[in-house]
């Protein structure tokens, strides 16, 4: 069996290479190029597009001059070629999710919305209910501020930034948390609730609207794209054939 692969003074044949993509874990990844290879098969590219797609992918590496791509080629074990299939197959994925999902990106925004809108919102986490009661009737009643009592009071890291968070996406908070900051104003506070673990007092400060822009467009479009990709994963049936494996070996 010839060698394909030479890793420092390790010489490795096609059939040990399978092997150890299955150990590294490598295999899933494997099989995740296999099906985007699949599916950009199709698309076309110009020339101009081609010669535009290697300068932008040259501007990703920060590679500004001739040399310096020459060098990082040199280092990176790879031909000029190959640098430019690498650039047209990155084209060609944009191209392939704007294709499929770049048109209906408005309505998913819209389904989305609720959770990529951020919140700033000041918070005081404690197990005990009685002393969560007393913070949210002091504040309530204007005996104490909502800082002065975080910095008394609170049992988590926003003892650290006297009760103050964010901004953070609404996703990525406590369903619970999530839910009690969407149903309220700017400004109002509410009682102790729980939350996990903790009884929390809570006042949103500050809601930020997202907004369907360049960046936010290009996030949804991907996620989207992950998605689809997830499920064509999930939909293969792969797997290594041992026997098959150990016959070619022994040949």
């Amino acid at each position: 069996m010839s060698p394909v692969l030479q890793v420092g003074d390790r010489t490795l044949t096609a059939t040990e290479v399978l092997p150890l993509l299955a150990e590294y874990q490598l295999l899933p990844q494997l099989v995740k190029e296999i099906v985007i290879s699949q599916a950009i098969a199709e698309i076309e590219c110009t020339q101009q597009e081609t010669k535009l797609a290697c300068q932008q992918l040259a501007q990703q590496y920060q590679l500004t001059s001739d040399a310096m791509l020459q060098l990082w080629l040199q280092q990176n074990n790879m031909s000029a070629k190959q640098f430019e299939a690498l650039a047209v197959r990155q084209l060609k994925l944009e191209k392939f999710k704007q294709n499929n999902w770049g048109k209906d990106l408005d309505a998913y925004f819209i389904q989305r919305k609720p959770l990529l809108d951020r919140v700033v919102y000041s918070l005081i986490r404690t197990t005990d209910l009685g002393i969560a009661q007393e913070i949210y009737f002091r504040i309530k009643e204007g005996e104490q501020s909502f800082i002065q009592l975080a910095r008394e009071f609170a049992q988590g890291p926003e003892k650290e930034t006297d009760g103050l968070i964010g901004p953070v996406e609404l996703q990525a908070l406590h369903p619970v948390l999530a839910k009690l900051l969407l149903s309220c104003q700017p400004q109002q506070l509410l009682p102790p609730t729980q939350v996990g673990d903790w009884i929390v007092i809570v006042r949103l400060e500050k809601l930020l609207t997202a907004k369907l822009e360049a960046s936010m467009r290009q996030r949804l479009i991907n996620e989207r794209f992950h998605q689809w990709l997830q499920m064509q994963i999930s939909a293969q049936n792969w797997q290594i054939h041992q026997s098959e494996l150990i016959a070619t070996t022994n040949r």
